[in-house]
């Protein structure tokens, strides 16, 4: 009774937030529920690999049918095509001793071949091998084979088996072939109907030699649904049998799976290409396919000794890592306290010893990115404070209203408005009510104002264009970012160059970036130059003081370090500054507001 007292004791302190009692029914629910979604993939697995398997060896053995077929009727279609080149070769049907010859010959050839005739389109005979006598009320131009001939004279015609019944011999079943051909009776050409009648034994022997379990088979119809060959033809013909043929005329070649009685039947259908005959193979699901029932019986089994096995070594793996993980969880409500600059160390278990270690390093980690976040604060506040001053640099600001007193005195008046509309709109842009986020739409419209304003100051020195692809001018973006990229441009491209100057602003996407292009003819920089540019130890002498430098640094600060300014330059030629950004648009921006 002592393993009952101890089961009553582990009841007892079982508790379902304990470690241990957390690490076994987990690891015994996933492991279990592992266990069912592996066995029941391998069950569904195997049982469409069993499945496709089926439907490729039945595959196989409908397309040798098929092969054997399209061989045999093949055969048939060319005994007609030299019957009837012989007929329309002959000069005079009736009286040509030759073709008779050849068509006796053509005739014994073939033990298949029942009879061959020739008849007019008003259905008289005109000339038959064996020459036997027609019987009478044989209804000839209402049969199925003379109106198909009759009503598609380019095509040979195939019929449906049947009864021969035009000529007093025995009564054979047949499949007739048929087309309307030319031919030359007393020195006319006349038009006739070509008729030729095989015995389908051949196709039932050929259909009966196909072997598709206990209770399959194959069965032959004609494009429009009609059955050729049946096993069980008498019961079909009787109403005792039904195949269902609409979903069979769908198809010229695959399979699907059937089930018209409850009971599961595999179609396999493939086309005799010369008749255009169907030949469906029906297999019963139960023959071909693996049952479930054997791999569920090994499931159940298997997951009861699963069970067994994976609760014994989980109680027994739980309590040596539960008591560790304790004393660790001790150990690491110091730093739940405050306490960063303490370590934590827990001896025990490989797992529980790295977990502590990577404890450690992870208090390290964040004592770092603690003082790198104060210091990249103290850099974002500077910034802001750098771009602000730029935008109010009293050195722009004096001589644009000097520019203006200029303008005033001369009574150029016009421009005196242009100009100080234009101004008061760059400071307003410039504020923007304290965001540091707006639209492209918005950077784009300050740096158009900046640019008439330093226009109209350089007397029309330089001509500028601003172009943006619709589905950029929502995007957001950091504003004052394009004046001193602009500001340069025009103080170190434009000014010195003694050519009238060009600046052209392009925005364009580029998958999921946005691309603002500043270049500018004037007169470029050399590769040492912008080697310096690009390292950052370029600094302007004039302008406003903050210079690309201060842009990038907003960029890299904002969005991370691929993105930002990207150069290119020739001497003489002209500069091109790219600025790439991520593409976000208006409202979607979860960074707004975040400098």
């Amino acid at each position: 009774m002592s393993w009952l007292r101890y089961i009553g004791k582990a009841i007892g302190n079982f508790h379902f937030r304990k470690i241990q009692s957390l690490i076994s029914m987990s690891s015994v629910t996933v492991t279990i529920v592992a266990v069912i979604l592996v066995s029941v993939l391998l069950v569904e697995r195997s049982a469409r690999t069993a499945e496709e398997n089926a439907y490729m060896n039945l595959g196989q053995i409908i397309e040798q049918v098929n092969a054997n077929l399209e061989l045999y009727v093949g055969g048939m279609q060319d005994v007609f095509t030299v019957a009837e080149k012989r007929i329309q070769q002959s000069p005079n049907l009736h009286g040509d001793v030759r073709l008779g010859d050849q068509l006796e010959t053509i005739l014994s050839t073939r033990e298949d071949l029942v009879t061959m005739a020739l008849f007019t389109e008003e259905g008289e005979l005109v000339r038959n091998l064996p020459s036997n006598e027609m019987r009478k009320n044989t209804r000839l131009t209402e049969q199925t084979w003379f109106e198909s001939a009759l009503q598609y004279p380019s095509s040979l015609q195939f019929s449906p088996p049947h009864i021969q019944n035009l000529f007093k011999s025995d009564y054979r079943w047949v499949v007739s072939m048929s087309k309307l051909i030319q031919y030359n009776d007393e020195a006319q050409e006349k038009q006739g109907v070509l008729v030729m009648d095989f015995n389908f034994r051949t196709i039932d022997e050929l259909s009966q030699r196909v072997s598709l379990g206990k209770k399959g088979y194959v069965y032959i119809i004609d494009n429009v649904g009609n059955i050729v060959y049946h096993p069980q033809q008498q019961l079909i013909y009787a109403g005792l049998k039904y195949e269902n043929l609409e979903p069979v005329l769908n198809y010229s070649y695959g399979s699907y799976m059937d089930n018209p009685d409850g009971e599961k039947r595999l179609i396999t259908i493939q086309t005799v290409r010369p008749a255009g005959w169907k030949i469906v193979g029906v297999a019963y699901a139960d023959e071909f396919l693996t049952t479930r029932q054997e791999l569920s019986q090994f499931l159940y089994g298997f997951l009861l000794v699963a069970i067994i096995i994976i609760m014994a070594v989980n109680i027994y793996v739980s309590a040596k890592i539960s008591q560790p993980i304790q004393r660790l969880e001790r150990s690491v409500q110091m730093v739940e306290r405050g306490d960063f600059g303490t370590n934590v160390y827990v001896s025990g278990a490989y797992e529980v010893e790295q977990l502590s270690k990577r404890f450690n390093l992870m208090l390290r980690r964040i004592r770092e990115l603690m003082d790198q976040i104060i210091n990249e604060q103290e850099a974002k506040r500077k910034s802001e404070l750098d771009v602000l001053q730029s935008q109010i640099n009293p050195h722009f600001l004096y001589n644009t209203l000097n520019s203006v007193t200029r303008m005033a005195e001369l009574g150029r008046n016009e421009e005196v408005v242009t100009t100080i509309t234009s101004l008061s709109r760059f400071f307003r842009i410039s504020l923007s009510k304290g965001d540091h986020i707006i639209p492209l739409r918005d950077e784009l419209e300050h740096v158009r104002h900046y640019l008439i304003i330093q226009n109209i100051r350089f007397k029309n020195k330089f001509r500028y264009e601003i172009e943006a692809e619709e589905d950029t001018l929502d995007a957001v973006t950091l504003k004052l970012i394009l004046q001193p990229i602009v500001e340069n441009a025009i103080h170190h491209g434009i000014e010195p160059s003694p050519e009238p100057g060009l600046i052209r602003i392009r925005a364009f996407r580029e998958g999921e970036l946005l691309n603002i292009m500043i270049s500018d003819n004037g007169v470029g920089m050399d590769e040492e130059r912008l080697a310096r540019l690009k390292a950052g130890k370029l600094h302007s002498e004039g302008g406003s003081g903050v210079g690309v430098n201060n842009v990038q640094e907003r960029i890299a600060l904002y969005y991370g370090k691929p993105y930002g300014l990207h150069y290119e330059s020739e001497p003489e030629e002209g500069t091109s500054v790219t600025i790439t950004l991520p593409l976000t648009v208006q409202g979607t921006n979860s960074r707004e507001g975040g400098i």
